[in-house]
């Protein structure tokens, strides 16, 4: 595959109408699948209802034009709900439209810069615990809509409305406190929902859940609201005005301290972007036997997540569902993404007034189930098994999302599983002392067929096992200060050393200099060529001496045992 080539210019090769008509029914279905989850990741999201199905438009006709994938269909996200609900509340309509652009940017920055596969080596604690901690804050975000909660009732008998806070501990204070308010009706109608989705699939196995779902509640509690007189029922209609049209969105540009301000969340953008869009295509390869190039999924994002706010849409990413959903339709072109923006579109053009009776309680519900599935119980059954410290990264996520948000999430996460993976590192790296004699086994510095090498008095032999690092640098400093007699020459045998940093480079240095004060002569053994390649580089063999760097142990120990 060609870097930097969209799928879309090379899927319609040898493209035939058996195909092409699968890749339209699958279209179809998946603009069908994603209408109510657009609109119930929107208001989730704090914005209004339409901003969702304006995503899955422009986001994902950008996404499967320009994409890495051929499969991949992108638009609003469980992923995204906190993070825009958190800068929009903070910052702002354009406050979410710069930090959209922003993230925007540096995906395309990571795609040209051939990083998009980096991604694919986030710690799975990480992942699972972001997961939990954003499903953990969905679900608790719903919970006033779920409830039909309010703070009271006034003097003219009327509901008052609740402000939630952003912090989701804040969120429960306040629900506990106003939980005498439930109202019944709204109740019943998400429970309803409930069922409806995890029934659907054994009532009419080929229709979408959350479709069914939306429609079958919609019209019962459109009948119990206007012909049965039923009250409690609170639909899209009476908290937004639904604007079925696009247009350019007019925003005010930031000043520098507010760009600061914005910075974080648009990295989490990024990051969160590509991490969930990337394994959504390594899913969908698994399933088609194709290959994506994560490299030209991130512009393509990229450019989606630039573009997209500029129309009233939000932050976005490839939607596993959704691209699943197409491929077991029978999908395997970018037509079926395309197919699924001009559904969305449509809906949104002249059916978007029939959205207003759909009852916010019913998105809650779907929300929930959403909110589980993003859990993944199995996943921390199975992680809460593992070794103590993937455990810990694994709290520490959950936690880090849940009481503060994503960024920090990703950050401390990330910086964790890095220091635990380096002191893992650092613990399986081994330095041993060899005199008198060396056992000669296979290996990239053992020649002929002696077994052992006799080692005169007065010359020894350095073992390392492993990088050498920052890790077991530290490890052969502490080595050689612990050292009582000084020989007359220190051979290092560096055959398993598969690579060494400028901390190692420096360690050495100060280990060469020091043997030089001591008039003990340095000696490199098995040193492979990568490895020499930066040791050159640095001036490293010049300061030892050319002569004194062998490829192979027996050619080292000669050279001592002659020095001696």
């Amino acid at each position: 595959m060609k870097y930097l080539e969209p799928e879309s210019l090379t899927a319609f090769k040898n493209y035939n109408v058996v195909q092409f008509r699968k890749d339209l029914i699958a279209g179809i279905i998946v603009g069908v699948v994603a209408l109510p989850l657009s609109l119930a990741f929107a208001i989730a999201a704090g914005v209004s209802p339409e901003k969702g199905l304006i995503t899955a438009i422009i986001f994902g006709f950008i996404v499967s034009v320009l994409g890495g994938t051929r499969t991949q269909i992108g638009g609003p996200t469980g992923a995204f709900v906190m993070i825009v609900a958190g800068v929009y509340t903070q910052f702002g309509l354009s406050g979410m439209i710069v930090a959209s652009i922003m993230g925007g940017i540096i995906q395309i920055v990571l795609g040209l810069l051939k990083l998009g596969n980096i991604f694919k080596f986030i710690p799975y604690p990480i992942m699972i615990g972001l997961n939990t901690g954003i499903a953990i804050s969905i679900f608790s975000s719903q919970i006033k809509d779920a409830l039909g909660l309010s703070m009271g009732i006034n003097e003219l008998g009327e509901k008052i409305p609740m402000d939630l806070p952003l912090n989701l501990l804040d969120k429960w204070v306040v629900y506990f406190k106003n939980i005498t308010t439930i109202e019944p009706v709204t109740l019943a109608v998400t429970v309803a929902t409930i069922i409806v989705i995890l029934a659907a699939p054994y009532i009419i196995k080929k229709f979408p859940p959350y479709l069914f779902a939306v429609l079958v509640i919609t019209i019962i509690s459109y009948a119990l609201k206007h012909f049965a007189g039923v009250d409690g029922i609170t639909t899209i209609g009476d908290r937004f005005s639904l604007e079925g049209s696009l247009k350019m969105e007019e925003f005010v540009f930031p000043n520098m301290e507010t760009l600061e301000q914005l910075f974080p969340a648009a990295i989490t953008i990024a990051a969160m972007g590509a991490i969930v869009s990337i394994i959504s295509c390594s899913v969908a390869d698994g399933l088609t036997g194709e290959r994506h190039d994560s490299n030209m999924e991130l512009v393509a994002e990229g450019i989606g997540n630039i573009v997209t706010p500029m129309f009233g849409g939000i932050p976005a990413t490839g939607a596993i569902a959704r691209t699943m959903t197409g491929i077991s339709n029978g999908g395997r072109t970018p037509l079926v993404g395309i197919v699924h923006c001009i559904v969305v579109l449509l809906i949104l053009l002249f059916l978007g007034s029939l959205a207003q009776h759909i009852p916010t309680a019913c998105l809650a519900g779907m929300l929930i189930i959403v909110a589980y599935n993003m859990s993944n119980i199995p996943g921390l059954k199975a992680l809460m098994k593992c070794p103590k410290s993937d455990v810990a990264v694994l709290l520490t996520t959950i936690g880090l999302t849940v009481i503060f948000n994503i960024s920090v999430a990703v950050e401390v996460g990330l910086l964790m599983a890095v220091l635990l993976f380096i002191r893992r590192v650092s613990d399986n790296t081994q330095i041993s002392v060899l005199r008198d004699e060396i056992n000669v086994t296979s290996g990239i510095d053992a020649t002929g067929h002696e077994e052992k090498l006799n080692l005169k008095h007065g010359v020894e032999v350095f073992e390392l096992d492993g990088p050498f690092f920052f890790g077991m640098a530290n490890k052969f400093d502490e080595e050689m200060r612990i050292m009582r007699d000084a020989p007359s020459v220190r051979i290092l045998r560096m055959r398993k050393v598969p690579f060494i940093d400028s901390t190692g480079l420096h360690n050495l240095e100060i280990f060469i200099d020091n043997s030089k004060k001591e008039n003990i002569r340095v000696i490199l053994s098995g040193v492979r060529p990568n490895v020499l390649q930066t040791l050159q580089k640095a001036g490293m063999d010049e300061r030892i001496g050319k002569d004194y760097i062998f490829d192979n142990i027996n050619g080292a120990v000669d050279k001592a045992n002659t020095l001696v």
